[in-house]
């Protein structure tokens, strides 16, 4: 389950509307080990999160942008697993439109989705009282759209590993992004706690061809 965004009170952050929206993955950050809760039983599992950029109108048929005119953007968080039932295996599939080869299952690099465009389905789901928006799921950019053009890309292409910790783009990330990151084990045992000095420079894949296939 992917956990977007959250309208909380007095928050000015507007989230992507539920709908069926044209989207780009531009950046993916290795959250390390984090605790899981499934029906009571607790885990603990390495995930990995997807943002996007937002490339898409409302029901008014205004430009899905933020107040400053950039695209908004929404995110889904995934365990790191490309087992039979694994959320991300089952996203990425669809999203290409085929199975992996007993090859890809083997090793698959996440830095080949970054800069891929798909169809994303946003949803709404209440919880204590709480609105929560969520990427149900991920499918190809229909043939029509892809003849017509697809529109520029605004962000640049992103790949956060704490192993080689970017500190200059950690320091973009959000407060509760950089928390999640900081209770990580990986980032304890590489870090040394909440704060480092040291600054790595980042993946940047802005050079990759559209075309890519994942």
């Amino acid at each position: 389950m992917g956990l977007v965004a959250k309208a909380e009170e007095g928050s000015s952050f507007i989230p992507v509307p539920p709908g069926m929206h044209l989207a780009r993955c531009y950046r993916i950050v290795d959250l390390g080990t984090q605790e899981s809760t499934y029906m009571g039983n607790v885990k603990h599992v390495p995930r990995v999160l997807f943002q996007f950029e937002v490339h898409s109108e409302d029901s008014q048929g205004q430009p899905l942008v933020t107040s400053n005119g950039e695209p908004m953007t929404v995110s889904k968080t995934f365990t790191l697993s490309l087992a039979e039932k694994a959320t991300l295996r089952r996203d990425l599939e669809t999203w290409r439109g085929k199975p992996f080869s007993k090859e890809e299952l083997r090793g698959f690099e996440l830095k080949n989705v970054l800069g891929q465009w798909g169809m994303i389905t946003v949803a709404e789901n209440e919880s204590n009282g709480k609105t929560y928006t969520n990427i149900a799921n991920i499918n190809p950019v229909p043939v029509t759209i892809k003849k017509n053009g697809l529109p520029e890309g605004k962000n640049d292409l992103k790949l956060f590993s704490i192993e080689d910790a970017d500190m200059s783009l950690f320091e973009t990330f959000s407060d509760y992004l950089k928390e999640r990151i900081r209770k990580s084990p990986e980032w304890d045992r590489l870090h040394g706690g909440p704060s480092v000095s040291n600054s790595a420079p980042s993946a940047n894949f802005d050079d990759m061809a559209d075309d890519l296939p994942f």
